[in-house]
């Protein structure tokens, strides 16, 4: 027999083995009690209710949350099945089928092991008696019935007899290995509700995957970019103004050390898979983060009304992440030359973050012509098209749907300046 063959009988045996030797402890005690009945009881009547008492204990074990955990685990292993691990959100009521259909297997186990387990000794007994007797010069063996094997040449019939009583005892096994793979999923896999609270814990993880990815475009990509123009800052100030340069180099030191922080802060996360109890930065840190905008040499003027310490934690996490990729795509397609407005306001009911740049119009150029186009007129700005993907727009339109806000981004009314202006609600409507 090819060796995949033996080692799936074999793992058949073993949990047939389990399932009888699980159901020993209910059995003495059913046992026990058939001993307390009257003593006129006739027999059929005490085998009932052995069978009766055992099955109610199996059934009880069945309410133990780590006995459907056990047979999952050796259903997977020893039968190859793919159940999936017990979920732990299926409480009260709910949990009730999962504990009958737990102890119904409880009970299936242990009848169809223990009686695997008797046929699969008897005839591997058998298997070997018989020939035994017949080497013997002929005895009689008795198997439920007794048998006269003879000596000599009227025995001979042991020996094909003792070959095929093997393979009859492995047919046993794989018989109730298969019907035990086949009873499996309906008596140990999810119901529906567990099911359907599994899916509901995947979206969970892929929405918060997303935020995190989000947070990570965001705050890198605006590290990145201050940290670029800073460096072509330094570059250009070196001979002429080195005080200026040294300036532009510890501003780039900050912000690098920043976007190290805030990426540690998101691989934490991703590795550890947890959920942070507290934004790394909020609306609070604006001061902090125009300051280095302004490092790159760009003129920023800021205008933050309300209190911004009041705002919920949700909120201000997110408008922080909207106004720094605001302000990413105005040094972006602006240039360092170019000023930007910040405007954000906190009342009561709203929030309100408007960021203004004026347009340039190589740059603007390049965001609505064709990238080939763009590349044969001007190198450089073919390089800044394929750069930017939308995806900063995008992002911040995606948390601002989240928090049930408006947002619009595009020229103003001047054609002038690019507006970027985000309104969320502070509290829920009456």
């Amino acid at each position: 027999m090819p060796p995949p063959f033996l080692a799936d009988t074999c793992k058949s045996w073993l949990h047939a083995f389990l399932g009888a030797a699980a159901g020993l402890p209910a059995l003495a005690a059913a046992v026990l009690a058939v001993a307390a009945a009257p003593a006129g009881w006739p027999g059929p009547v005490r085998a009932a209710l052995c069978l009766v008492v055992w099955s109610g204990l199996c059934v009880a074990a069945g309410r133990l949350r780590v006995a459907r955990s056990v047979s999952v685990r050796l259903a997977n292993s020893l039968l190859d099945t793919a159940l999936p691990a017990p979920g732990h959100s299926v409480t009260g009521a709910d949990a009730q089928p999962h504990r009958l259909r737990t102890g119904a297997w409880l009970v299936l186990h242990g009848l169809l092991g223990g009686a695997s387990i008797t046929v699969s000794g008897l005839l591997l007994m058998v298997a070997a008696a018989l020939p035994t007797a017949w080497l013997r010069g002929g005895d009689r063996i008795t198997v439920f019935l007794p048998v006269d094997v003879a000596g000599g040449a009227p025995g001979l019939w042991t020996l094909p007899a003792a070959a095929l009583l093997p393979a009859l005892a492995v047919c046993a096994a794989k018989g109730a290995g298969s019907l035990f793979r086949r009873l499996a999923p309906p008596l140990l896999g999810p119901l529906p509700a567990e099911r359907l609270a599994a899916l509901e814990g995947q979206v969970r993880v892929l929405a918060q995957r997303n935020r995190l990815a989000r947070e990570l475009h965001d705050s890198i990509g605006h590290s990145l970019t201050a940290s670029t123009i800073q460096a072509a800052v330094a570059k250009e100030l070196v001979e002429t103004d080195p005080a200026a340069a040294r300036r532009a180099l510890t501003g780039l030191e900050e912000v690098s050390r920043a976007a190290l922080d805030d990426l540690d802060h998101v691989l934490g996360l991703l590795r550890e898979g947890r959920t942070p109890t507290s934004p790394p930065f909020s609306l609070t840190d604006l001061h902090a983060l125009v300051d280095r905008v302004r490092r790159t040499g760009t003129d920023v003027s800021s205008d933050v009304t309300g209190d911004m310490a009041g705002v919920p934690a949700t909120v201000s996490r997110e408008a922080y992440r909207i106004v720094q990729e605001g302000l990413t795509n105005a040094l972006r397609h602006g240039g360092p030359s170019e000023p930007v407005g910040l405007r954000v306001a906190a009342t009561a009911a709203w929030l309100e973050v408007e960021v203004t740049n004026r347009i340039n119009p190589i740059n603007w150029i390049n965001r609505i012509a064709d990238p080939v186009l763009a590349t044969a007129r001007h190198p450089l700005a073919g390089r800044a098209h394929r750069r930017g993907n939308g995806q900063g727009v995008t992002g911040i339109s995606e948390r601002v749907h989240l928090l049930r806000g408006e947002v619009s981004a595009g020229p103003d009314a001047s054609g002038t300046c690019w507006l970027l202006a985000v309104r969320i609600p502070l509290r829920s409507a009456p």
